[in-house]
């Protein structure tokens, strides 16, 4: 269909992407398996373009504001972005990020190639102060795994009033809960991975921008590292998409029940929830060992990492030697799928009490 802003999300993330209207063509976009194709056309090699890449940049790129490019995974287009820092450039970021993307700066900044300065996200005066003679900030709200927010709207017009690149992984909002490039953001980062793709069975990244000259850059960057995905990768996220609106929905709902049931249980000691998303944050009483034990003893929930699929997961993040020392040795990362929300919570409050 013809993109109208003016449909609902929802709507527009089943119209998108799919081939013109005409007597015997398909509903949805094929899978286009070629390497190569003939010469003078919309491609050449199948690293510079596919039709399948096409379809799925077009949902994305309309609900994100901006022009979107698929890569081969979240940590690709993480790579990407982070390669708009200039040699030897600054990049504030909060305390807590996503475990890739922080391990990535620390080795980038260890060769040499840039310089982290690391901020507390809900100081906003902070942030802003950090941003006097930086190159690049990068931002997570609600931060990987703390959940901490920020004001957004604040620090990114900070950033732009004092000529910082902006950059914000977008990954546990999605577009369907925040849009940062109409909040003042340069370029916004997922892991389609988790919840765009939605089902834990495909790999993959984006990153979208409304600006044609950094589009053009990260654009190259795909082509000239080969960070790109595979076709069938992209349609099966793609396919994924088609229902992000219906499973997002669920899985707020059953999270912010949990979190209000969650919130007076007497085996937790700390709850860490923003008010909106599918993940939660606990600690249960009882610490390391407690955490352990609440892993070993769920039936339904999955002790595995990834987030945003269609099944409940939870996992003790330091048990990852990458997380900071400033997580708590307990902190329990839940993300919360789509099944019945009694079911979720048997399950969670048995292991937690026993």
């Amino acid at each position: 269909m013809a993109d109208d802003s003016t449909h609902s999300p929802a709507t527009r993330l089943v119209g998108l992407g799919r081939p013109a209207r005409r007597p015997g063509a398909p509903v949805g976009p094929p899978v286009e398996l070629s390497s190569t194709f003939v010469a003078d056309g919309r491609a050449n090699y199948g690293r510079s373009g596919n039709a399948t890449w096409t379809a799925f940049e077009d949902v994305l790129g309309a609900l994100e504001g901006g022009r979107a490019l698929a890569f081969a995974s979240g940590m690709a287009a993480i790579s990407a972005a982070l390669s708009l820092t200039p040699q030897g450039g600054t990049v504030v970021l909060p305390e807590h990020v996503y475990n890739g993307s922080s391990s990535l700066m620390a080795a980038q900044e260890e060769a040499g190639r840039l310089r982290t300065l690391r901020v507390d996200p809900t100081d906003t005066a902070a942030v802003v102060a950090a941003l006097d003679g930086a190159d690049v900030l990068w931002m997570e709200s609600p931060t990987n795994p703390m959940l901490e927010t920020a004001d957004l709207p604040a620090i990114l017009s900070a950033a732009r009033a004092k000529g910082v690149l902006s950059i914000v992984d977008n990954t546990f909002n999605t577009p369907l809960l925040a849009q940062p490039l109409s909040l003042g953001a340069d370029v916004v980062v997922h892991s389609v991975t988790k919840f765009l793709a939605g089902h834990s069975d495909v790999l993959l990244g984006a990153a979208v921008t409304a600006n044609d000259e950094l589009y053009e850059q990260l654009s190259t960057h795909r082509v000239m590292y080969g960070a790109i995905p595979g076709p069938h990768e992209t349609w099966l996220a793609l396919r994924g998409m088609r229902t992000l609106h219906v499973r997002l929905e669920r899985s707020c709902e059953n999270a912010a029940e949990l979190a209000l049931r969650l919130a007076g249980h007497p085996q937790v000691a700390d709850l860490r929830y923003p008010g909106f998303g599918a993940i939660i944050a606990l600690e249960p009483a009882g610490g390391r060992e407690a955490a352990e034990a609440v892993e070993r003893r769920v039936q339904l929930w999955l002790p595995a990492t990834s987030l945003g699929g269609v099944e409940s997961l939870l996992e003790r993040r330091r048990r990852h030697a990458g997380e900071p020392a400033t997580v708590p040795d307990a902190l329990l990362r839940l993300s919360v799928g789509i099944e019945h929300v009694e079911d979720l919570w048997r399950d969670l409050d048995q292991a937690l009490r026993s």
